[in-house]
């Protein structure tokens, strides 16, 4: 992953002008860390299968990146979760102000679509790259989740409910960057098999997060934890034992689909996995 910071050092969003804080306002969360769990999902899956694509990859990686940095700069917003840390740093809002804040997530949203746009490839393989992108990261995908997630603040949901809301938040972006590294080595044949293991793998993840917001401090997340209470996480539904066992479970399933793939996909992405499947667990 250092060649691709590299990249993502070299395309980052420039915009010159007399504003004062304007462009680093749109860098700040973008080179400010971050696990880079997607993109390197979407790496992983590319050389599996044709790793003379990574270095071409590196354009759908990086949108995704963008696409998601977006949405934790909107997450943190006063209006939704009022957060004062994300990636170990102050957030935007807090850095600048709040329409600075906004202002910078609609640039990196539509940036990330400019990037994909100028990638490396054929016509036909950006438009399913957009196709994907778009429709997970946004109306019936991750946009679906941050309404529903917002809207119901004070209300308990039922399990189920939780679920669709966390598959569409989380789930379904992490799905698409899978379901993109198939697209662009040619294995359509595996993209619906990568996305739906994505849905279980996006799932695990909040879960895991719920449970650390409860569990680590600010300095050991580098974001604000304890800010669930009036959300509906799973630890906030289920409390922490069954939160847990949950966990557990997901945890089990997502590592026998692993070693259900083959040896090329088991060798990529196994190092990035095995770091986070029993990370609730630590």
């Amino acid at each position: 992953m250092e060649q691709f910071e590299v990249f993502l050092a070299a395309h980052l969003p420039s915009a010159a002008s007399f504003h004062p804080h304007y462009e680093s306002s749109l860098h700040q969360m973008v080179i400010g860390g971050g696990k880079r769990f997607r993109p390197a999902l979407l790496l992983g899956v590319v050389r599996a299968y044709n790793p003379l694509l990574t270095q071409c990859a590196y354009h759908a990686a990086l949108a995704i990146e963008l696409l998601h940095t977006y949405s934790l700069i909107h997450d943190d917003l006063p209006a939704m979760d009022n957060a004062d840390l994300r990636r170990g740093l102050p957030t935007l809002h807090k850095t600048y102000d709040e329409v600075s804040a906004i202002l910078a997530g609609d640039a990196l949203n539509t940036y990330a679509f400019e990037v994909l746009s100028n990638a490396p490839f054929s016509d036909r393989v950006i438009v399913k790259l957009v196709r994907s992108l778009a429709h997970n990261g946004g109306v019936a995908g991750m946009v679906l989740g941050q309404a529903i997630d917002c809207h119901f603040e004070n209300q308990r949901l039922e399990l189920e409910q939780v679920k669709m809301l966390h598959i569409h938040k989380t789930g379904k972006l992490i799905a698409a960057s899978l379901q993109m590294g198939a697209f662009i080595v040619g294995r359509d044949d595996l993209a619906q098999e990568l996305y739906d293991f994505g849905i279980d793998l996006g799932l695990l993840f909040q879960i895991q997060d719920d449970i650390l917001d409860v569990t680590q401090d600010e300095t050991q997340a580098g974001k604000t934890t304890n800010n669930d209470e009036a959300k509906n996480s799973f630890v906030t539904l289920l409390g922490y034992e069954t939160a847990m066992e949950e966990a557990n479970t997901l945890a089990d399933k997502v590592t026998r689909q692993i070693q259900s793939f083959d040896e090329n996909l088991q060798r990529e992405l196994s190092p990035t996995l095995n770091h986070y499947i029993n990370r609730h667990k630590d």
